[in-house]
């Protein structure tokens, strides 16, 4: 951890018997750093950063100064940074894939003549098992220990794979599953906010070990990893192929960004939950634009934010489009640490640590240099909600009704058709547009937060003791984020009216949100098939796109858990529920919502009483261990991976196949054919799905041919450790629209398909693709703006990639979905304002040429699009390289960033 330490900012701080070594920022704003101590807080840890890491070439004394430059240019000037994070988290749906490129490059570092031990973690990495529970049972005291057991018998593959790379690198953990979602256990129990490293260092001609301080820094392979940014740990989500860079040593390319000040203001109404904030935050700033920015939140309304309240709004940074939603060290943070079970030592260390560096935010503390400022008035906020597809529509709770109706006139094109009421196959209830088939309280967003699931179980409770019942329709699910979620509703007796309505508990673990809801049962989904129905979903969540929480939902919609227990009570999205009651008692008298609803007072004392430090302690003290299920997986021994050329769910992956020692010169894009036209806000979901494989496609006729059938598909999420199966899935997603095949009036059909040219034929996408590499053709993909946002996901670039797409050409890209493509040899472009691929006048038959790929190549760079339409006729259109920073030049002459990597261990 040696720095050249230009700015002479190397310290010590002694805190109760201990001393720690660390960078102050107080002393390099002495030393030349002018007026740092005005920067928002979340760039205090980046300059702590290249302070800390200077060495003279990923980091320099200049890089240090312009980036302290900051408040002169706000972030509108290219600052190109190197930024080292002291950890790296993950879960499994993205860290099996993650895992398997390591020890594919273990193979091929050894075939290219080096050492396998070279390829381990150099940042600490723990991955965290908790994307693969599926709710197949649910409704019942059995439910848990059914899912459970399912879980293993279908993952137990990955899940030895995974035990065998914790035992062959070093630096790597694995927390089993069954302990909660990533993101809830980094906030409770693996964040420190402040970071310690012992190193063995000579000073003075003695080898003597000092122990350094440092702000806890992290990235992670899922969009949520902002979470913990709650707790004033600065981290964001990246795809696998970054975050494998990260863990061998590779710094984060990044520019200076722009910081956005969320000034809080007052406090929040009685009854408006932590939901109901973030909805509102999500739809101002996805309205104002803060893709590519951090956020940074201030104002004296962070006084009246628990940090369950604060994680909670920092957790939906990706749905508002930022890099991160920062809250700084306060007493909260502090009183956070203790409450968890963090050791006293600790919370003395961030304490003292955070006041030395100017990193402590008070009411009197001044506030911040910003480059821009968003205002909230919390006293504005009000019960919400947010859908039916995205998760800034957010909508108040006394417009739902009119709203749904209007999108299903609109939208849904079903006009007048709420009124009509369809059979069910034995049962004795009817179903309709708009009834809540699924009712959800998961993920990590909610789940991290005692205050709205004591909430739920309060008003579980209420309205048990009022008679009112779940619609029979509905299928409840409780999925806490962590085991202390468990034992605090449990203490406090509010476990039994939530199992009482249905919502007993299914898995530890992320669930609808991410598309594990399970099937819905056989009589609802051939209903709502047979009469093509708008069910509806209510979850907790952060993700409502189209096609991922379930096939035959609709309609999702995002609420805080004790409003999904109010709609799984109603069994319909088509209610105002604060004039319209939920149903009647056992005297027939209707009850409202607001005859159940828990006051804050009530919620508060419930909390205080209940949620202990000791359940924490109870909770991780064993984290690292797992059940039974994972102590009795037998794993393969070795530093390499003996591959198995039969397994359908780890395979050695083919990106280092004819690998050479020096890289070769990039070849321009000749005659490409375009592979699919697609508009705006095309996700990461219509590009890989996670959720099930269907038997008709390609990926489920490919897992037939290896003797799987269809009922042991499991997802495409548990098989992402296979490149058959996911470059399969690349755009299979069932409600992806491909321009190419619209009708006459401009309307295209869903569905992962294409048009294969000259010929016309219609072919799946990736049926397509490899008639294309038969025939040697390049491919570009064209879209519109917004392409990739969604969740964190380095299969949506790997699968693009593999099918042989050489560009994707759109008018704006996410951030980590643009990173990603370059991380895998793709190059992401865009259009000048005002072009589109619509005002090209682009059908799919064209073929498009792009030169100047090779040597001469530098970030940003303006490049040309040379088209020939299918009539002979010619076109140009300039387009910006979105290749953004030098290193990510080389990574894209390598051929991706990991190739680049083991060509640099290999020199």
């Amino acid at each position: 951890m040696a720095s050249l330490d230009s700015f002479k900012a190397r310290k010590k701080l002694a805190v109760g018997t201990k001393t720690y070594d660390y960078y102050s920022l107080a002393v390099a704003e002495k030393n030349g750093l002018k007026d740092v101590a005005r920067l928002p807080y979340s760039l205090k840890s980046l300059l702590e950063n290249l302070l800390r890491n200077e060495d003279g070439r990923a980091v320099t004394k200049e890089t240090i100064q312009a980036f302290a430059g900051w408040l002169t240019h706000k972030g509108k000037t290219e600052v190109e940074i190197a930024f080292r994070p002291a950890r790296v988290l993950m879960q499994d749906f993205t860290g099996v894939p993650a895992v398997v490129d390591l020890a594919a490059m273990r193979d091929a570092f050894v075939a290219l003549g080096g050492d396998p031990q070279k390829i381990n973690p150099l940042a600490p990495v723990d991955l965290v098992i908790d994307h693969s529970v599926i709710v197949d049972q649910f409704g019942t005291a059995r439910a848990l220990k059914a899912n459970v057991a399912l879980e293993y018998e279908r993952n137990g593959e990955r899940y030895r794979f995974l035990k065998w790379g914790q035992e062959a690198f070093d630096n790597f953990r694995v927390v089993p599953p069954g302990a909660g979602i990533c993101h809830q256990v980094n906030l409770e129990y693996l964040a420190q906010t402040v970071w310690t490293k012992k190193e063995r260092v000579k000073h003075k001609g003695k080898t003597e070990t000092i122990e350094w301080a440092y702000p806890d820094t992290l990235v992670g392979t899922d969009s949520h990893t902002t979470m913990v940014n709650g707790l004033a740990v600065l981290g964001w989500g990246v795809g696998g192929i970054e975050a494998e860079a990260a863990m061998l040593g590779q710094p984060q390319t990044m520019l200076a960004p722009e910081v956005v000040g969320f000034k809080l203001e007052n406090e929040p109404r009685e009854g408006v939950t932590a939901t109901d904030i973030v909805l509102t935050v999500t739809q101002i700033l996805r309205k104002k634009g803060v893709v590519g920015k951090f956020v940074e939140f201030f104002g004296d309304g962070l006084a009246h934010l628990s940090l369950a309240d604060r994680a909670t709004i920092a957790n939906m940074a990706p749905e508002y489009g930022a890099t991160c939603g920062f809250f700084p060290v306060d007493e909260v943070t502090l009183a956070y640490l203790k409450a968890s079970g963090r050791s006293a030592a600790r919370v003395a260390l961030v304490e003292a640590y955070a006041k030395a560096q100017g990193m402590f935010r008070t009411a009197q503390a001044p506030e911040p240099e910003f480059t821009d400022v968003v205002t909230l008035d919390l006293s504005s906020v009000v019960p919400s909600l947010a859908g039916p597809k995205r998760p800034e529509g957010r909508v108040a709770l006394e417009d739902m009704k009119s709203t749904f109706l209007s999108a299903l006139e609109g939208e849904y094109r079903k006009p007048g058709g709420v009124e009509a009421r369809h059979a069910v196959e034995d049962e004795a209830f009817t179903l309709g547009h708009g009834d809540v088939v699924i009712a959800a309280i998961t993920s990590c967003t909610n789940t991290s937060n005692p205050g709205v699931l004591v909430g739920a179980g309060l008003l579980a409770r209420n309205a048990v003791a009022r008679g009112l019942k779940v619609k029979p329709w509905v299928k409840t699910s409780l999925a806490p984020g962590s085991q202390v979620v468990a034992a605090y509703l449990e203490k406090a007796g509010l476990q039994k009216p939530l199992d009482k309505l249905g919502f007993n508990l299914v898995g530890f673990g992320c669930t609808t949100c991410i598309g594990n809801s399970g099937p819905l049962p056989a009589p609802v989904s051939k209903t709502i098939q047979a009469h093509d129905l708008v069910a509806a979903s209510v979850l907790s969540g952060n993700r409502n796109f189209e096609g991922r929480v379930n096939a035959d939902v609709q309609a999702n919609y995002l609420a805080s858990p004790p409003l999904v227990v109010a709609f799984a009570l109603a069994g319909t999205v088509a209610i105002d529920l604060s004039s319209e009651p939920l149903g009647s008692d056992k005297k027939g008298k209707p009850v409202y919502l607001r005859d159940i609803w828990p006051s804050n007072a009530e919620i508060e004392e419930v909390i205080a009483k209940n949620v202990t430090r000791g359940m924490f302690r109870d909770a991780y003290g064993e984290v690292f261990d797992g059940d039974s299920h994972w102590k009795k997986l037998k794993t393969p021994k070795g530093e390499t991976y003996g591959w198995d050329a039969q397994s359908t769910y780890v395979r050695n992956p083919p990106y280092f196949t004819g690998l050479t020692k020096e890289p070769k010169s990039v070849s321009d894009i000749l005659e490409a054919r375009i592979l699919a036209l697609f508009g705006d806000k095309i996700t990461t979901d219509h590009i890989s799905p996670a959720g099930s494989i269907k038997a008709a496609s390609p990926a489920g006729k490919w897992l037939q041919s290896q003797g799987v059938e269809p009922k042991d598909f499991n997802q495409y999420g548990t098989r992402r450790g296979n490149h058959e199966v996911m470059m399969r899935g690349a755009f299979a997603n069932i409600r992806i629209k491909n321009f190419m095949l619209s009708d006459a009036a401009g309307n295209a059909p869903e569905g992962g398909n294409t048009k294969h040219f000259p010929d016309g034929e219609t072919l799946s996408i990736y049926d397509a693709a490899m008639k294309y590499k038969a025939e040697g053709a390049p491919l570009v993909i064209f879209a519109g703006a917004e392409y990739g946002n969604g969740s964190s996901r380095d299969w949506a670039a790997k699968g693009t990639a593999l099918l042989g797409v050489r560009a994707v050409i759109a008018q704006s890209f996410e951030r980590i979905h643009r990173s990603n493509l370059v991380g895998m040899g793709v190059l992401p472009l865009t259009f000048e304002p005002g072009t589109t691929w619509q005002s090209l006048g682009l059908s799919g038959a064209e073929q498009v040429t792009i030169e100047g790929l090779g040597a001469s190549l530098t970030p940003r760079q303006i490049l040309v699009a040379k088209i020939v339409y299918a009539d002979g006729k010619r076109r140009e259109a300039p387009l910006l390289a979105r290749i953004d920073t030098l290193d990510e030049l080389e990574y894209f002459r390598n051929g991706g960033i990991l190739p680049y990597v083991l060509r640099s261990l290999l020199s």
